[in-house]
């Protein structure tokens, strides 16, 4: 029982560093040729199906056919590349937005 309770609380302190370092993580993406009514929607969808992904904001700020997606997602279980991926393999290639102020 001893060995059980040792060897449970050890796997406990080797996990929990593990667990710190993934931070979430907000980025900004320019997805293109989405301007019909359901692309965001669909966007949207195709972003939160990622594994991580925590939450999805799809506008289209300037009225064209091109839209931005704020994606906020754990960096621990998916990063920006993968976020294009998913994006660009549903048929609306992305980019990461250039900063802003």
């Amino acid at each position: 029982m001893k060995h059980h309770l040792a060897a449970a609380l050890a796997l406990g302190f080797f996990v929990a560093p593990l667990d710190a370092q993934a931070a979430e993580t907000t980025a900004v993406l320019d997805v293109h040729h989405a301007g019909c009514v359901l692309c965001g929607p669909i966007i949207k969808s195709t972003l939160e199906h990622v594994k991580g992904v925590k939450a999805v904001q799809v506008t289209q700020p300037n009225g064209d056919a091109d839209v931005t997606a704020t994606v906020t997602f754990d960096d621990a279980a998916t990063n920006v590349a993968a976020l294009v991926t998913a994006t660009t393999n549903a048929g609306y290639p992305s980019s990461p937005a250039p900063w802003r102020r």
